[in-house]
């Protein structure tokens, strides 16, 4: 029987020809209905067990396949520190700015878990027609203070929301804090709502940020696949996710109050706010409104840094 089963597989086994270790694509089920067109009456079970007597192994699928840094990646990341500095020496606000993933809104299963004398009663499937909503979080991370701001949208995560989160940020904290700065540094990721090249993301930061406010804000974008290199990610957003870890979500203000709570001991401290505009998706900018902006790409990797100035 065993050499039933290896003829059965000679064309589909792969294997590693370091440590020896082999496996196959097909399943101990369909292998036993094959052996049984053969004469041979054998459970899944048990080619299961010769399987793993021929030194076969289960293996999940995993993301260990790079596809290259790419020659331009640590030039960004030693040109992004280069801007911290010089804003951190010019005493000038640094923010980091990403959308969280969203969030159905409902009596749902949270990922985690929490101490409870008695494990809280969910929904047992989690459709989206149940929900009360979709809640869409873009959160706006001040580096050099330890201080986190999250606007919590009832609609979609467009360019124009995220640009209108970093006004709201503004005027609501940013320039109370830093009452005589009138430049900005904004972090982001390399694709979403603040993706490099995302014209809408540019336009609003001009017509809602830059010229109301005489501000000069330098936009750098990661690289892409470098996302979790983000301040955000790791100073903010992961502990949000565990304040409200094993908790369902079941309601806006709910996710508001977990947001607003989240603290840690190095003194991150976050405040949380409901957006109930709507923002449909689909806008585009034209050529002729795009040169209106008055926009300056730097001469390093200019697609992924450039600075947006306050027009007169």
């Amino acid at each position: 029987m065993i050499a039933n089963i290896e003829a059965l597989m000679q064309h589909e086994v792969a294997g590693d020809p370091c440590t020896g270790l082999k496996w196959t694509q097909r399943t101990t089920g369909k292998i036993a209905k094959e052996l049984k067109t053969l004469g041979i009456e054998v459970s899944a079970r048990t080619v299961a067990r010769i399987l793993k007597n021929l030194q076969f192994s289960l293996h999940t699928n995993r993301k260990s396949v790079s596809q290259g840094s790419g020659a331009d990646r640590d030039e960004q990341f030693s040109y992004i520190a280069q801007q911290r500095m010089s804003f951190v020496e010019r005493d000038l606000p640094i923010v980091s700015v990403d959308s969280k993933k969203k969030e159905m809104v409902g009596n749902f299963k949270n990922a985690g878990r929490a101490w409870n004398q008695t494990p809280v009663l969910v929904r047992d499937h989690d459709f989206r027609s149940d929900a009360v909503g979709m809640a869409t979080p873009y959160g706006i991370y001040d580096v050099r203070e330890n201080l986190g701001a999250v606007f919590v949208g009832t609609s979609h995560d467009t360019p124009d929301f995220a640009a209108d989160n970093l006004r709201r940020w503004w005027v609501a904290e940013g320039r109370k804090r830093y009452p005589k700065a009138k430049e900005l540094l904004v972090l982001a990721d390399n694709g979403g709502s603040n993706g490099s090249r995302n014209r809408a993301f540019k336009y609003a930061i001009q017509k809602g940020l830059c010229d109301p406010h005489c501000l000069q804000v330098t936009v750098c974008h990661y690289p892409t696949g470098a996302s979790k290199w983000n301040p955000i990610e790791h100073r903010l957003f992961s502990e949000i996710s565990k304040n409200w870890a094993g908790r369902p979500l079941d309601s806006y203000q709910t996710i508001i109050n977990y947001i607003a709570s989240t603290r840690t001991e190095t003194g991150l401290r976050v405040t949380a706010h409901l957006v109930n505009r709507e923002y449909p998706k689909g806008r585009t900018i034209t050529d002729a409104q795009m040169a209106t902006l008055d926009i300056r790409p730097h001469h390093t990797q200019p697609r992924r840094n450039y600075t947006i100035r306050a027009r007169s």
